[in-house]
C-alpha cells in the first residue's frame, strides 16, 4: 500500500486515495494508514472526514471532488474599502458567482446589512435604484427557496420583507437541491444513450459524481458520523465519566467500529475544542 515517492507536504495523488480506501475496507486505523503512506495523520483524517466518512469513503470520488472544488476556488477579495455601497456590490457579485440570480442577491445583501431587521418594496427601490417590478420578481424567488418571508404593517398597510434566520442554511439547502437536479438529469441521460455507450458513461459517472455531492450537503454518511460522535458524548454524560470504546458499544447496543470510527472523525469535525478532548480520551 506504499505510494511511490510521497511527498508529505504535497496533495494526495489518486493512488494515495486508493491506498486510503484500501486501508479503511481492510479495517486499519487513521494512524497506520497515514504511517504507510508517510503523511501526516490529520491529513488522512481530514480527507476521509471531507468526502464521506470512513463507511462511504470512495477513493475515486474523493479525487474527483477535490478537483472539482479546486477549480471552483476564486481569488480573495480585497479588504473592504469602506464605502459601504461598493462593499454591498461585492457581496452581491459573490452570491451571483455562486448561482444567486443578480437582482435577488442585491436585495439579499440590503437585507443583511440594514439597520432594520425588515425593509419594504419601496425601500429597496429607493436604495437599489430600480424598478418596483425588478424587486416584485427578487422577492418571490428568494421567498420560493425560502431565503425570507413578508410581514404585515397594518397601522401602515405595508408589506415587510425580512430574511430567514437560517438564511445561509436555506441557501446550502437549494444549492443540494440543484446538485439533485443535475444528478437526475445525468442519470436520466444514461437510460437514454444506454450505460455502455461513450455518453452513457460519462453521464454516469456525472450522475454518481453529483448524487453523492448532494447526498453530503444534506446529512450524508459524514454528517451521520458527527451525529454519532454527539451521541457518544451523550453517553459519556449520563454516565457522568468517559467509557472505553468496547463500553459504549454495549451501552448504545452499536457495533465496536461504529464506535472507533465515531471517535476518529470527531478529531475533524465541527466540535468544541472540550468535546474533541473527551471524545479523544475515549478513544485512547
Amino acid at each position: 500500500m506504499l505510494a511511490e515517492d510521497p511527498m508529505p507536504g504535497g496533495r494526495l495523488t489518486q493512488q494515495e486515495r486508493r491506498s486510503i480506501a484500501a486501508g479503511l475496507s481492510e479495517g486499519l486505523g487513521y494512524a497506520e494508514i497515514a504511517r504507510q503512506l508517510n503523511r501526516p495523520t490529520s491529513t488522512i483524517s481530514r480527507e476521509i472526514a471531507r468526502n464521506g466518512g470512513a463507511r462511504a469513503y470512495r477513493a475515486d470520488h474523493a479525487h474527483y471532488a477535490t478537483s472539482f472544488r479546486a477549480r471552483r476556488l476564486r481569488p480573495q477579495s480585497p479588504p473592504p474599502s469602506g464605502d459601504t455601497h461598493q462593499y454591498a456590490e461585492r457581496f452581491a457579485a459573490i452570491m451571483v458567482e455562486g448561482g444567486v440570480p443578480r437582482m435577488a442577491a442585491r436585495v439579499l445583501v440590503q437585507l443583511y446589512t440594514a439597520e432594520s431587521r425588515s425593509l419594504t418594496a419601496a425601500e429597496l427601490v429607493s436604495s437599489l435604484h430600480v424598478s418596483p417590478a425588478s424587486i416584485s420578481k427578487a422577492i418571490g424567488y428568494l421567498e420560493q427557496v425560502g431565503m425570507l418571508h413578508r410581514e404585515a404593517d397594518p397601522r401602515r398597510r405595508l408589506q415587510h420583507y425580512v430574511m430567514a434566520e437560517d438564511v445561509w442554511q436555506k441557501a446550502w439547502q437549494a444549492s443540494s437541491r440543484t446538485n439533485e437536479s443535475w444528478a437526475g438529469i445525468a442519470a436520466e441521460g444514461v437510460e437514454l444513450f444506454g450505460a455502455d455507450s461513450p455518453a452513457g458513461r460519462r453521464l454516469a459517472l456525472m450522475a454518481d459524481f453529483f448524487h453523492q455531492l448532494a447526498d453530503d450537503m444534506s446529512g450524508g454518511p459524514g454528517f451521520a458520523v458527527i451525529d454519532d460522535a454527539l451521541t457518544i458524548l451523550a453517553a459519556y454524560r449520563e454516565a457522568g465519566r468517559v467509557l472505553d470504546a468496547d463500553r459504549v458499544a454495549a451501552v448504545l447496543d452499536w457495533p465496536v467500529d461504529r464506535i472507533k470510527t465515531a471517535l476518529d472523525v470527531a478529531a475533524v469535525a465541527r466540535l468544541s475544542p472540550e468535546q474533541r478532548a473527551v471524545l479523544a480520551a475515549g478513544a485512547e
